[in-house]
């Protein structure tokens, strides 16, 4: 099976460790840093969406008319647009970009954040409005005839979209979450699920359920597990940990200069999203866990988002990434805290390996398949042979 690699699209080159030495908009790094994805074999890039933030979907047009093989992954809130809208200005920017778009659903983990653009909807609320405008949009994509839509949150009469996405296909839909109702919401609907990167164990739990609640919804195919990352790699271990700790201190310093926060938009103690609250608690049991995840970042910065680190080589991080695909782990979300220098190292270094562990996992499938089926038309002849033998036993005995 393939394995896809998802990156960021940003426009400064400030994060969680570094102040921005661009400015705060740079078309131009947004350009060198999608490139260094383009250039080191990552799938795709996310254009991320905050209430503050440029326009995701302006910087993806942007994108798609410069660089020519990248796939675009656009984060969208279902509060800022209708439906229909939405669909239309998808479908164009597929077409723009000739097929490379997939969108990411983002229903909303924090009131605070989504009251700041007029969203006063309960959590509940905001994934059931979620549903039903994934619902709308892919009608919109598909029908070929004008349709009426009666929801609970939308109303229309007689729409149909003139603009469909790029030869007649529905680009891909990503969704994530971690609580009851986005398992639901999101396996229903979604063609990816995105989890933050958790223990091996934790992960396979949250896959089963995403499983679980897609055959719940009648699919007979689930979606497809993205787990999302931050790699810290050096060329020994202890390089590495010694790397990881600058990071973290970077992390500390950065807070201390910000009055103890990280971030606008989290909050360091009880955030209100199920994912983070899951990083915490694992981050509550100890730092280290498996061969390589690390989640001193995840407990400095709350659980902000994609906060759990992997430490190491780039060949422990790698034998790392492979023991989630083993679990059935498809998309690996993998950004540094150097945004740039990091793209460019793990697609370096690491992705190689990745796609090299995939290769052989996939020989030895069909070596076991192509085995299988040799010894299955073994059986069926020595079967024919005595069904053969029965037949010429029984005709002797007769005569």
């Amino acid at each position: 099976m393939p394995v896809e690699f998802l990156g960021i699209a940003t426009t400064s080159d400030a994060s969680e460790t570094t102040e921005r030495t661009t400015a705060s908009f740079d078309k131009d790094y947004l350009l060198r840093i999608v490139r260094a994805h383009e250039h080191n074999d990552w799938t795709r890039v996310l254009f991320a969406y905050g209430s503050s933030g440029p326009e995701p979907s302006v910087l993806a047009s942007y994108v798609a008319a410069h660089l020519d093989t990248v796939e675009l992954l656009l984060a969208h809130r279902p509060n800022v647009s209708y439906p229909t809208f939405a669909a239309k200005s998808f479908a164009t920017l597929d077409q723009l970009s000739q097929g490379r778009l997939s969108v990411h659903f983002i229903t909303g983990g924090n009131d605070h954040e989504q009251q700041r653009e007029g969203d006063t909807l309960t959590k509940d609320e905001r994934y059931a409005r979620t549903q039903e405008y994934i619902q709308v949009i892919k009608k919109a994509w598909t029908s070929a005839e004008p349709f009426d839509h009666e929801g609970t949150y939308y109303q229309l009469a007689d729409f149909v979209a003139e603009i469909k996405p790029y030869e007649g296909r529905v680009p891909t839909i990503s969704f994530g979450g971690s609580s009851a109702a986005a398992f639901q919401v999101g396996a229903a609907e979604a063609d990816i699920y995105a989890v933050w990167g958790e223990p091996l164990a934790s992960t396979s739990e949250q896959i089963e359920t995403v499983h679980a609640a897609a055959a719940a919804a009648g699919r007979v195919t689930p979606p497809r597990i993205h787990a999302a990352f931050r790699p810290i790699i050096a060329p020994t271990e202890a390089l590495a940990w010694e790397k990881a700790d600058q990071v973290l201190g970077r992390i500390e310093a950065r807070k201390a200069a910000a009055g103890g926060s990280i971030s606008r938009r989290h909050p360091l103690t009880k955030p209100e999203n199920a994912g983070s609250q899951r990083l915490l608690e694992i981050a509550a049991r100890g730092d280290r866990h498996d061969s390589v995840l690390w989640t001193a970042p995840a407990k400095a910065t709350g659980g902000a988002g994609n906060s759990n680190a992997l430490v190491g080589t780039p060949e422990q991080v790698a034998e790392a990434l492979l023991a989630y695909y083993d679990l059935g782990v498809r998309i690996l979300s993998a950004r540094g805290y150097d945004l740039l220098h990091d793209a460019a190292d793990f697609g370096r270094y690491v992705i190689p390996l990745v796609r090299e562990g995939v290769a052989q996992r996939d020989a030895e499938l069909a070596r076991e398949s192509s085995d299988e089926a040799d010894a299955e038309r073994r059986a069926a002849a020595h079967a024919a042979l005595a069904r053969q033998g029965a037949i010429a036993a029984a005709a002797e005995a007769v005569a």
